[in-house]
Order: C-alpha cells, then sequence, then structure tokens
C-alpha cells in the first residue's frame, strides 16, 4: 500500500538566513533516502515546507514496506571455502553466520568465476525495510546533514539529556496517509499534533487528519502559510500591489526578500512613511539602513529616487493596524536620524584632509597602511595613463581632457578614493565606501570626474555590476584592483579551492571586464610589470603566476558567457595580451569553423604542428623556390604567397573573421601537399625547404588562434 507521507519538525524561530537552504535540505536528503530504500520513487513529487518555527515536507507516493530485493554476495574463494573433498572449512562456516546464515545454505552457494579463479556466492532475499524502519533512518539521516549555521544545546525535559540542534525543537509530525508513522528525533516521539501561529491562530493546536490536508489546515486553522515558496509569492504580490497603490516601486531585493519571508508565518504588508527633511541625505545611506537594520522596503518613484514611503511585511494583520504602523515609523525615525547625522558631520571636514589619517590605518600587515597603499594606487594609476597615451590603437579621451587633464584627475582621484573610509557614515556602513566619497567629493567642488571616478573605483564590485562611468574611474578603478592582485600574489596569498578572502577572483574578473568590454589599448603583462615596482622590496614579482591566473578567469568567463571549450582553448592558446580583442577572435573563430573548409584545415594544422614539434634543432625559415620539386609542393607555396598577404593585412586591421576567411582558399593546396609529397624527404636540402614551407603555413594559420585546437 503506498501513501502521500507528511513529515514536520517544529521548533523554536530558527535563523533567518539560514531558512531557506535548512527547508531546501530537509525535504530533499529526506525524500532521497527514502527513494534509496525503495520507499519512495525516483520520480516522486516532493513539497518542502519551511516557515520560522517550521521545518517539513510532503511526498507523493511513499510505500508501507519496501520491495524484498534479491541479493547475490561474494563469500570467498573456493580454494579457501572448502577443504579437497568438498567439505565447508571453518573460515566459510563463520563467514556464512557473520551474514545470518548456516550450514545448511552450503549446497545452495553457488562455484562462479572471479578472476583467475572461483569465488562462492551466495544467492539471498534481503527483506523491504518497513516505512517505520525507513523513515526513521531517513530522519536521522536528515538532521545529521542539516546545513546547520551554529548549533545550538539544549536540554529535555527530564532535566539530565542535552540534545544538540539549531534550535530547541518541540513536536514532530509523521503522517502516512491518515496514520501516523512511530519514529523518533531529538528526543521527541511522532504524532499528528503542531501549532499555528503564536498570535492569530484560530486554535493553538492544530490536530493535522492526514498528509495532503497539512497545508490547508495550517492555513485554516493555523494562520500560517508553511510553504517557503508560496509565502515568498504573496509578500511579493502584497509588495507590488501596496506599491501600486501609490504609484511607486519597491526596492529590487531577493535576498531581502528571503529574509523576510523567513521571519513571518502570515505576511501582512503595511505602508508607512517617514518626515521628509531625511530625503535630504543621500538615498544610499537610508535605503542601506531601512533594509540592513529594520528589514523594510523603501518605495521608489518612475525616475528610481527615493520615497518617504516605505513598506513593512507584519507578522500580524489586526483589524487596525494604525498601531503597528505608527509603531515602525516610530522605530525606523531614530536610524534615519542617525543618518542624516553622519552625513551632516562627515562634510564638515574635507577628503583631504582626512588623506593623513590612512597611515594609521592598516591594510595588510606585509603590505602596510591604506596610506601607502593609496601612494601605489596613485602610482599605478599615473603608469596606465602613460600606456593609454602611448598605446599603437587610439584612445579617445574626452575633447577637453587630454591626457595631461586626464593624468592630473586620476592622480586626483586616487589619493582620495579611500578617505572616505575614515568617514562616520562609512565607519556605520563599509557598503557604502567609495559611493559616500563621491558625494562629498561634489560637496567640496570637486571636478566631476574626480567626484564620479571616486564612487566608481570599486566597481564593477560583484557579476553584471556596472563599470565605471568615465575615463578616470576607469583607470582608477584598474590601478585599485591590479594593487591589490599584485600585492598578494607577491606575498603568496593566492586562493585556494573555495577559499579566497581577499576575492582576488573578483579582482581579476574586474580587471578583464574593463579590458575587454571598454576595448581599452593596453596590454596585461605591461598592466602588471607597471604596478609591481611601488612596492618597492615588499613583494616578489608575481607575473607569470599573475598572468595564469588571469588565463584561468578568463576561460571561466567566455565559457560562461557560451562560447565553446574548443573556442576559448584556440584563442586562449595563443595567450593574447590585449583583452581587447579576445572577443572579436572568438567570433571569428566561431566563423571559421562553420566554413565547408574549417574540418580539414584544423586537422591539417594540427598535423603540422605535429610535424614542426618533432624537428631536431633549429627550424628552418628561408623557402628556397628552387627547391619546390613536386607540383603540389609549388602550388601550396603559390597559394600561401596569395593568401598570406591579404590575410596578414586584415590581421592588422583587426578584422580577425576576414583575416581567418582568406585562409580557406589553402584547403585544397594543403590537402594535395599532404597526398602528394613527402615531408621528410631524404635529401637534407628538400627535407629542410618543406619544413620551412610548413612552419610558413602554420605561421599563417595561427595569427588569429591555433586553429589545431578545433580538430576533433
Amino acid at each position: 500500500m503506498s501513501a502521500n507521507l507528511l513529515v514536520e519538525l517544529f521548533v523554536e524561530e530558527l535563523p533567518p538566513k539560514a531558512l531557506k537552504k535548512l527547508g531546501e535540505s530537509f525535504a530533499a536528503v529526506l525524500a532521497d533516502s527514502l527513494k534509496a530504500q525503495g520507499l519512495a520513487t525516483a520520480d516522486a513529487a516532493l513539497t518542502s515546507f519551511a516557515s520560522p518555527r517550521r521545518l517539513g515536507v510532503h511526498v507523493a507516493g511513499v510505500a508501507a514496506k519496501a520491495a524484498d530485493k534479491a541479493v547475490q554476495q561474494k563469500l570467498m574463494p573456493v580454494a579457501v571455502a572448502l577443504t579437497a573433498d568438498g567439505q565447508p572449512t571453518p573460515a566459510l562456516l563463520k563467514k556464512l553466520a557473520s551474514v545470518g546464515a548456516g550450514p545448511d545454505v552450503v549446497p545452495q552457494l553457488k562455484r562462479l568465476p572471479d578472476g583467475k579463479a572461483e569465488a562462492l556466492f551466495w544467492d539471498s532475499v534481503q527483506p523491504g525495510a518497513t516505512l517505520a524502519q525507513g523513515l526513521q533512518k531517513a530522519l536521522d539521516e536528515t538532521l545529521a546533514k542539516l546545513p546547520i549555521p551554529k548549533v545550538m544545546t539544549y536540554q529535555l525535559a527530564d532535566g539530565w539529556t542535552d540534545v544538540k540542534f539549531v534550535r530547541p525543537a518541540h513536536g514532530l509530525v509523521a503522517l502516512h496517509g491518515t496514520e501516523v508513522v512511530p519514529v523518533q528525533a531529538l528526543g521527541l516521539t511522532s504524532g499528528r499534533t503542531t501549532q499555528g501561529h503564536r498570535f492569530e491562530a484560530a486554535q493553538a493546536t492544530v490536530s493535522i487528519e492526514s498528509a495532503d490536508s497539512y497545508a490547508s489546515q495550517l492555513r485554516e486553522q493555523g494562520a500560517v502559510i508553511a510553504s517557503f515558496a508560496d509565502r515568498r509569492a504573496e509578500i511579493a504580490r502584497q509588495l507590488k500591489a501596496a506599491a501600486d497603490a501609490l504609484s511607486l516601486t519597491p526596492i529590487d531585493d531577493e535576498a531581502l526578500l528571503d529574509e523576510v519571508t523567513a521571519v513571518v508565518e502570515r505576511p501582512n504588508v503595511l505602508t508607512c512613511a517617514f518626515e521628509p527633511e531625511f530625503l535630504a541625505v543621500p538615498q544610499e545611506c537610508l535605503i542601506l539602513t531601512m533594509k540592513a537594520n529594520q528589514k523594510y522596503f523603501p518605495l521608489l518613484d518612475a525616475a528610481g529616487k527615493l520615497t518617504r514611503h516605505f513598506l513593512v511585511v507584519s507578522n500580524i494583520a489586526p483589524a487596525d493596524a494604525s498601531a503597528v504602523i505608527q509603531g515602525n515609523e516610530r522605530v525606523v525615525r531614530p536610524r534615519l536620524a542617525d543618518a542624516k547625522f553622519f552625513y551632516d558631520q562627515d562634510r564638515k571636514k574635507k577628503l583631504e584632509d582626512r588623506l593623513p589619517g590612512l597611515a594609521k590605518v592598516v591594510y595588510h600587515g606585509k603590505l602596510g597602511s591604506q596610506g601607502e597603499r593609496t601612494e601605489r594606487v596613485t602610482a599605478i594609476a599615473h603608469a596606465i595613463v602613460q600606456q593609454l597615451s602611448m598605446a599603437t590603437l587610439p584612445y579617445t579621451v574626452e575633447a577637453d581632457d587630454e591626457f595631461k587633464v586626464l593624468d592630473s584627475k586620476v592622480k586626483e582621484a586616487a589619493r582620495l578614493a579611500k578617505c572616505d573610509l575614515l568617514t562616520d557614515m562609512v565607519g556605520e556602513f563599509p557598503e557604502l565606501q567609495g559611493i559616500m566619497g563621491g558625494y562629498y567629493a561634489r560637496h567640496e567642488g570637486l571636478r566631476d570626474g574626480v567626484a564620479i571616478a571616486i564612487e566608481d573605483h570599486y566597481k564593477p564590485r560583484f557579476a553584471g555590476d556596472a563599470l565605471p562611468r568615465n575615463h578616470t574611474g576607469t583607470v582608477v578603478a584598474l590601478a585599485d584592483k591590479l594593487e591589490t592582485l599584485v600585492g598578494l600574489f607577491g606575498i603568496g596569498q593566492l586562493p585556494t579551492g573555495d577559499k579566497d578572502p581577499f576575492a582576488l577572483r573578483r579582482h581579476a574578473l574586474g580587471v578583464i571586464r574593463i579590458l575587454v568590454e571598454k576595448n581599452l589599448p593596453l596590454e596585461l603583462p605591461a598592466l602588471i610589470d607597471a604596478a609591481v615596482p611601488p612596492f618597492g622590496e615588499l613583494i616578489t614579482n608575481p607575473r607569470e603566476a599573475l598572468l595564469t591566473f588571469f588565463a584561468d578567469r578568463l576561460a571561466v568567463s567566455l565559457r560562461d558567457q557560451g562560447y565553446s571549450a574548443q573556442e576559448v582553448d584556440a584563442v586562449l592558446a595563443l595567450a593574447p595580451t590585449r583583452l581587447g580583442d579576445v572577443p572579436k577572435r572568438l567570433e571569428a573563430v566561431r566563423a571559421f569553423a562553420g566554413l565547408p573548409e574549417a574540418a580539414s584545415l584544423a586537422a591539417a594544422n594540427k598535423r603540422v604542428g605535429n610535424i614542426l614539434k618533432k624537428v631536431d634543432g633549429e627550424l628552418p625559415t628561408e623557402v628556397q623556390p628552387e627547391l619546390l620539386r613536386e607540383a603540389a609542393e609549388q602550388a601550396l607555396a603559390a597559394a600561401i604567397a596569395e593568401a598570406q598577404p591579404q590575410a596578414d593585412r586584415l590581421f592588422e586591421q583587426h578584422d580577425y573573421t576576414a583575416s581567418l576567411q582568406a585562409l580557406a582558399a589553402l584547403k585544397a593546396p594543403v590537402d594535395a601537399f599532404f597526398d602528394g609529397v613527402m615531408v621528410n624527404a631524404e635529401d637534407a636540402a628538400l627535407r629542410a625547404n618543406r619544413l620551412a614551407l610548413l612552419g610558413r603555413l602554420h605561421a599563417a594559420m595561427n595569427r588569429v588562434a591555433d586553429l589545431s585546437k578545433l580538430a576533433s
């Protein structure tokens, strides 16, 4: 007989930030265990429940008893198990006893090949687990594997027994259809009763009639939406409805929505407001304090500007909510007043006046203070401007912003970028570093380009974040990230496995995104070289390790963007130094791979590479026309002479797609060459000449990418 199964563990309030993962793990691990024991099918429908005071799961079609299973068990080699006259040895009898069998099964044992010898095997039937047995095992495994952030120790009612769990547990429900499954966990014995909402339940204790009535009974009798997903959707619906009533938009924050979902069982969204004078404070400060400290949802107007209205998700729904609204408005006022005080106080002191204080702020024990770091970032930023001004590809700055002016702005922004670390606002909200520096720079009347650069120099902060908006910010952001990477790599603080305490992978991806997406005419090795001297004797040069690190991060990023491993390997095999070129090279490789000639040319290129690798000594470079004896090698030399100049010209123009396509004409002469010409001729002069011809072919074909990587 099969029926649906419901298991609920009723506990004291669970940690909000962990609730979603706890609920998902509780459901998944318990269901997987039941499936592994044959009590549930592999495709059994699964519903997870997680509220502030409960973890639960509903599994469809769970059997009362798993099917019996035929098992063949290897016992031991025949030579060890039986005497010369076929009688069981003491070793065999002992082995049989260990698996629950007696001497009477010896005639039933099978002799089967086992490698070079024979072994005895016993066929038996393993009884399927009952649901009570299987669920007990599943529950034990589930509780052991829960991703508990911090274990709590508490005593049971007997006053002696200690239990370790995320929070004290007070109830256990286990229903198979309408029947209670007898199991135990955390000192509790299963039943069918649970508790509803602390204040709003129609009845404090809810007796669950069946596994299928759990969610509806809790909602109707207990005033609880047990499903995390359903409760989250209900909160999102109410937030939108409340915001629409004011023609406003709630702040978009998935993590905040998850956290609020984890602290309420019966969500009720209410609209509140604060005094308009607080809007004089930068909106990032107000939004952060409302979200981080109060878990409120600020409301924005159509232009994305903060309004005085905000939304509260309450856990109660009184007929008159005015007291709840007024209470939340009263609570938020001191938070906003603190933000206004910090903002007003910070503006009384210029960023420049805070600069000496950075010398007292430790950056890293081996790399000095934030003041020393600021000097290094400034030097690196200056070097980047110099590289831009001397780049072979043009880099156009604003009409009134020649490189001397850009250099001046960059130095000013780099010097002041970290000064907001010493402000009260950033001390209270570290997430606002950079942002507040931009506000204070504008207040002081600094050049707008400098203020924007100070605000943007941490960008991109995370995947998908915007890049710096102007040239000054771009340079300072690059310098800041390179200083971090070069410094920490230079003292051996590299990421290991999943540990990256200094977010070096994120810094590397930030450098890559800036260089690629802004198509900067900068060479990555030269940037690293420019970032090393400001450290003096503090570090060892990490150039090679960093280049490898960047290549790895770039490869991962490109594959995440949808490029195939072959395409990425083909381009990165040449270790391109200007990352702004990489997308064009990838598109060229993709277009080339679609040509009818591509497969043959890629295979030929791989063959040529293998031939050239085996050459002893220095590879011949000059092709002697008079030594081209065979018609096929003459035709190949002529085809290269015709295609290569065009391909090279297009390559220099950075038209990589056309450059590769120009090489398609080489397919027929290349095929004919390998069909009719012996490369390793006995005549040393002929052999050297043919190797030189292949070397020229190889060089012509691999300027954009290593085409051999496309060979299957």
